[in-house]
């Protein structure tokens, strides 16, 4: 897939207030701090698309960006570790939950792992969330240009490793890097399929 055009469409507080009817989405979530606007821009080829922070837990809104006028681009806030009150993350928490299981328009959730960790609890329950209730999602291990390939290699497979003890079928995943634009062609490509089968 080639990306023509990139536009933000609109922030939104909470889920009631997005758009009915549109283009299939595609949400893009993570762990604070995973990398995310850095992978959204790079995977877009717009370098100030997404804000890029260096303090965990900016994103507080539901961030559409309308690609190629064909599908939606879904920047979700990140969940764990943002230095905010116990009530704005069960806000957020809340926020998050209620558009992967009531936006009829989601066709798939990327969820965004950092590569540079062991399997963290959070991400590896997030993910079973998503299995239990059914929701479509592929996963992205991010920020693969700051570690050596012998350690990337052992931190992927540790975390399938784990994810093998719930799922008999692991989900898609790719590698990513925003540094230098590893895994873009294959994960456009993996929309592009998935958009033909709606």
């Amino acid at each position: 897939m080639d990306i023509i055009s990139a536009d933000f469409v609109c922030s939104y507080p909470k889920v009631s207030s997005c758009p009915n009817g549109g283009p299939p989405e595609f949400a893009f979530i993570g762990r604070s701090n995973v990398g995310k606007s850095s992978l959204i821009n790079m995977l877009t080829g717009r370098k100030g698309l997404a804000k890029v922070s260096g303090t965990p837990g900016k994103t507080r809104l539901i961030n559409f960006f309308l690609i190629n006028n064909n599908w939606n681009l879904v920047d979700l806030p990140g969940y764990g570790f943002a230095k905010i009150s116990k009530k704005g993350q069960q806000q957020l928490s809340n926020m998050i939950n209620g558009y992967l299981l009531e936006r009829d328009e989601l066709a798939l959730a990327f969820v965004l792992v950092d590569s540079n960790l062991t399997p963290t609890k959070i991400d590896l329950e997030f993910i079973n969330g998503l299995g239990e209730n059914g929701i479509p999602f592929a996963i992205l291990f991010t920020k693969s240009d700051r570690i050596g390939k012998v350690t990337l290699e052992k931190h992927v497979n540790l975390f399938l490793e784990e994810l093998s003890k719930t799922w008999e079928t692991l989900p898609p995943y790719f590698i990513t890097s925003s540094e230098y634009r590893t895994g873009r062609d294959e994960v456009l490509n993996y929309i592009s399929k998935v958009i033909k089968k709606i």
